[in-house]
Formats: C-alpha cells, structure tokens, sequence
C-alpha cells in the first residue's frame, strides 16, 4: 500500500511523534508533582535509609497513610532516579514528591 510520501517524510513524522510523546510524558510528572500532597526538600548527603522515616513522619503530618512500606521506598528511589545516589547517601539535592496512591516522584536539584 502506498501513502503518497517519501521514507524521509514518515522518519521526521516518527520523530516528531516521540517527541511529542516525551512531552506529553514530562507534562503529566510535572501535575502530579503539582498534585503530590506530600513533598520533600532533601539535601546532598541525606542517607537512603533515613528517606522511609522521613516520608512516613511528612505522611503522618497531614493524617494520610501510604499503601508502601519502607522497602518499597528504597526500592522506587533506587529504580527512579539512580543517579542521584552514590552508595547510601543523596549525591546531590533533590526534591520528592509522594502521591496518594504512594507513587514516589524525584525531581534532582542543582547539577545533573
């Protein structure tokens, strides 16, 4: 079947799609930072275990419990944002947002 363009055409039309995909993506993480009832400033050398305490205490705060357990805490951080940690600890600042259905959302601040 033939669409009446060339391969050039539809690789540029591929592109722009992921493109717009990526965009799409990137816009939805950014409402539901917005969203997030529950969100951290944490500072470089924070260690990783110290971050369940920590969101658990902000989750007590405004009376909300999270269907998650410490484990899976470390776990999210560890498989979201990788780069940011270096052994147990934050490498650099970064701020963590916690949805209601106990998503964990990170956001690095400062170097890349």
């Amino acid at each position: 079947m033939k669409l009446g363009t060339t391969r050039s055409n539809i690789s540029i039309l591929e592109k722009r799609a992921y493109q717009n995909i990526q965009r799409a993506e990137r816009t939805i993480h950014q409402w539901m930072m917005i969203q997030a009832p529950i969100s951290l400033s944490l500072k470089a050398g924070t260690d990783v275990f110290d971050l369940p305490k920590m969101i658990f205490e902000a989750a007590d705060k405004i009376s909300m419990r999270l269907p998650i357990t410490s484990l899976d805490i470390v776990v999210q951080l560890r498989r979201i944002a990788p780069r940011i940690f270096k052994k147990r600890s934050l490498e650099q600042d970064a701020e963590i947002y916690i949805t209601e259905d106990g998503e964990i959302l990170v956001e690095a601040v400062g170097k890349t």
